[in-house]
């Protein structure tokens, strides 16, 4: 059967890259967004395709999404208000997007005669584990910010309502991002760390020794075209941790493989920052089951992004800050 995927949120970070794995697949793709970051030309680029169409609007706007739905066989729901600065900074407007936006879309969703929906959530679900402890998908919960309780909720919703969704429901929950993209965002580690060590030689990295997982944007594309072409017993209301095991990294890691590729790099480690979050995760369940594994290390990607920068791109970013990052909304403070 021929796919057309409804993007919520397609013109972010991830949206663009996902597109053209779908285009380049032979789907079609809607893309459902608000342009919150004035991030229009993500979309621009695949306005000639045939097989693409972009719905300006947002997640609550019925008549939106109503247009947005036409056609559609599947849905990957990447909306939302992202990251623990921002959620925090904004707290009412995280409420409305991140709480009853997302869960009005959903609902939304129900009866409209879909086959799948991947809901992207996060491992910052898990927040703090003790040292030696691998978090996998049964692991309890601990989110440390309006983000991630946000995630914890929507999660929890979908699973609850096994017996009345007449879609299936996969729940990924991604590692940290990294990877060029046409949204670039330089406020996630990894990038913030290249750009900064490219541009300005030295690094001031708080609690270098703590713990996340990553994963490139190609990866999560790769990743999210194998739900949707699996067989559906294998991800029927299933959560998987979205990553590899070998990109479970601490700061320091990053910075040692960053500083192979800027020698003259200088680094301030510091001890005390705002972020407690410290968790390694057990990707052993995607790997099983969906026979997924990352290909892109994070020293790939910061080859990729070096070469980047060195040819010219993405160094608008202090010009055009919010274009690049998740840092402010409504009146741009």
């Amino acid at each position: 059967m021929e796919k057309t995927i409804l993007i919520i949120g397609g013109a972010g970070y991830i949206g663009p890259v996902l597109t053209s794995h779908f285009l380049a697949a032979g789907y079609k793709v809607n893309c459902l967004d608000l342009l919150l970051y004035q991030n229009d030309i993500c979309v621009t680029q695949y306005l000639g395709n045939p097989n693409y169409r972009f719905i300006y609007g947002d997640m609550s706007d019925l008549s939106a999404m109503n247009r947005a739905l036409e056609g559609v066989t599947d849905v990957v729901l990447l909306a939302g208000l992202v990251g623990d600065p921002i959620t925090k900074k904004y707290p009412a407007a995280s409420h409305a997007i991140n709480d009853v936006g997302i869960l009005s879309c959903i609902n939304y969703l129900n009866g409209k005669g879909l086959d799948r929906v991947v809901f992207v959530s996060t491992c910052s679900n898990y927040g703090l584990i003790k040292d030696g402890e691998k978090a996998d998908e049964n692991f309890p919960l601990n989110p440390l910010s309006l983000y991630a309780e946000d995630k914890v909720n929507n999660e929890q919703y979908l699973t609850s309502h096994r017996d009345e969704f007449d879609f299936s429901p996969t729940i990924l929950r991604f590692a940290t991002a990294f990877g060029a993209s046409p949204r670039m965002r330089f406020d996630l580690t990894v990038n913030e760390f290249i750009y900064d060590a490219f541009t300005k030689k030295h690094l001031e990295v708080y609690d270098p020794d703590t713990w996340r997982p990553y994963c490139h944007v190609r990866d999560f594309s790769k990743l999210i075209m194998r739900v949707l072409s699996m067989e559906i017993q294998k991800t029927n209301f299933e959560t998987f941790n979205a990553g590899g095991n070998n990109n479970n990294l601490t700061k320091r890691h990053i910075v040692e493989i960053i500083a192979k590729y800027i020698p003259d790099l200088k680094v301030d480690y510091v001890v005390g920052g705002s972020d407690p979050r410290n968790y390694v995760v057990d990707f052993s369940k995607v790997k099983d089951k969906l026979h997924f594994e990352p290909t892109w290390s994070v020293d790939d990607g910061v080859k990729e992004l070096i070469y980047f920068l060195e040819n010219g791109l993405y160094l608008d970013f202090p010009e055009d800050r919010n274009f690049y990052g998740n840092y402010y909304i409504e009146d741009g403070t």
